[in-house]
């Protein structure tokens, strides 16, 4: 069948298996060459993809344990995050980490070691994951923890699927005493005043910012800065733990090429700019964690073609200096994204390929064609030269020279990748174009 990621940038006929258990795990891992495990296909390239044989993890999604006194959860790999939370908050427990959409599995977090709002003061998922059985290329199911196989379990947190086939994650989720987020939204009329907000805001629990990557000159990181905490029940008396229902709204159709061009994009850019009131309120998790969420296939305004989603680390020192290039870039070829996010972004992740450093992260999104590919290459060039990073969960076109500039543990994650698979049966279109 035709696969493809959220970013529907390469669409790819694909042989689709599917896991139902470990026994049928492991007959398909044995009687194919080459495989790749897919979750519900979120990452928004190549990295799940793969034609020879894409295996589907989505029918193992089963919650196998949950302990309501310390909220330690043991799951199949493919169960969704939405599904998780729905059982979990009535309950008064959240996910320690997040990424921007709940419509994720609990595997896909593990292989693209999915950082959230919270990055600062948490780090990654995998920060959390107390230990994984993984299915490894012989065959065999290996307990991975920091006391058994840590080498294994470096390698398999945010290494894109390429050390086995994830089954079963152990991790803690937090306690919440409601399901609201106190928000607060703050403006900054240039980049360095969203950097030092930014700073002013490492007390609070989740942080993130919006970017106008289409201003220039002195309104140049324009932005809306939302920083939240879960709303205790005196913040909060009104507010229940079960979860918000709210209708889906789809997007019915592919959006016209013609559609997302510079004006539009910067009447976008400017009206949501200035509905940015400052303030506090009170929104519910989904509100607040996963805006995006509300609106099915969202990913069809970028229309047939397409989009990649390009996001990038550049460590502290050199962030000003660095995104401040990126934006310029942006601005001058006019080709905005309407998706432009800030991060301050804490310790590095525990994973060889983990994509979080002490820095900055932003993301852009652009719809895919020939101009956007040669901006990206420009891009590329700053970010390697102000010692950043692509991440891979991100990523559908960049080459192996930027992911081995990118990677100071590229070479200890290849030895383990040439210990448990050396007939690299594990291997996605991403993995072949990154040379891993």
């Amino acid at each position: 069948m035709k696969l493809s990621g959220w970013g529907r940038y390469p669409r790819v006929d694909c042989a689709r298996a599917v896991m139902r258990d470990a026994e049928g795990a492991r007959a398909t891992v044995l009687g194919q060459e080459s495989l790749i495990a897919r979750g519900n296909g979120r990452s928004y390239g190549d990295a799940s993809l793969n034609a020879r044989c894409t295996l589907s993890t989505l029918r193992s999604d089963r919650l196998l344990a949950f302990d309501p006194a310390s909220g330690r959860v043991t799951c199949e790999a493919g169960l969704l995050l939405s599904e998780l939370l729905a059982f979990s908050v009535p309950r008064g427990w959240f996910a320690p980490v997040t990424p921007g959409t709940r419509f994720v599995t609990i595997g896909g977090m593990v292989a693209a070691d999915v950082h959230g709002k919270n990055h600062h003061l948490a780090g990654t998922f995998g920060n959390h994951v107390e230990s994984l059985l993984l299915l490894t290329a012989d065959g065999a199911v290996r307990r991975c923890a920091r006391d058994e196989n840590a080498d294994l379990l470096r390698a398999t947190i945010g290494g894109m699927g390429l050390t086995g086939v994830i089954l079963e994650v152990t991790f803690c989720l937090i306690p919440v005493e409601t399901g609201a987020i106190r928000q607060e939204t703050l403006r900054a009329g240039s980049f360095d005043e969203i950097m030092a907000l930014c700073e002013e805001s490492e007390g609070w629990t989740y942080t993130v910012a919006w970017i106008d990557c289409l201003a220039r000159g002195k309104r140049l990181g324009r932005s809306l800065l939302y920083r939240g905490e879960h709303a205790t029940r005196a913040e909060a008396p009104d507010a229940t733990l079960a979860p918000p229902g709210r209708k889906l709204r789809n997007v019915p159709v592919d959006f016209p090429r013609i559609a997302l061009n510079p004006w539009s994009m910067r009447a976008f850019n400017a009206l949501y700019y200035g509905r940015g009131r400052p303030g506090t309120a009170l929104v519910d998790y989904v509100t607040y964690f996963y805006p995006l969420d509300a609106v099915g296939e969202w990913n069809r305004i970028y229309g047939r073609g397409g989009f990649t989603q390009y996001q990038c680390v550049i460590p502290k020192a050199a962030s000003r200096a660095g995104i401040t290039a990126v934006l310029e870039k942006v601005s001058a070829a006019g080709m905005g994204s309407f998706l432009a996010v800030l991060k301050l972004f804490g310790a590095e992740g525990e994973g060889l390929l983990s994509f979080p450093t002490e820095g900055y992260t932003l993301t852009l999104d652009f719809p895919v064609d020939t101009a956007t590919l040669n901006l990206l290459l420009e891009l590329d060039a700053i970010v390697a030269d102000h010692g950043g990073r692509l991440y891979l969960a991100k990523d559908s076109r960049t080459g192996a020279r930027m992911m081995r500039r990118g990677y100071p543990r590229l070479d200890e994650f290849l030895a383990l990748r040439e210990r448990y698979d050396p007939h690299r049966r594990f291997e996605s279109l991403q993995s072949q174009r990154l040379d891993l």
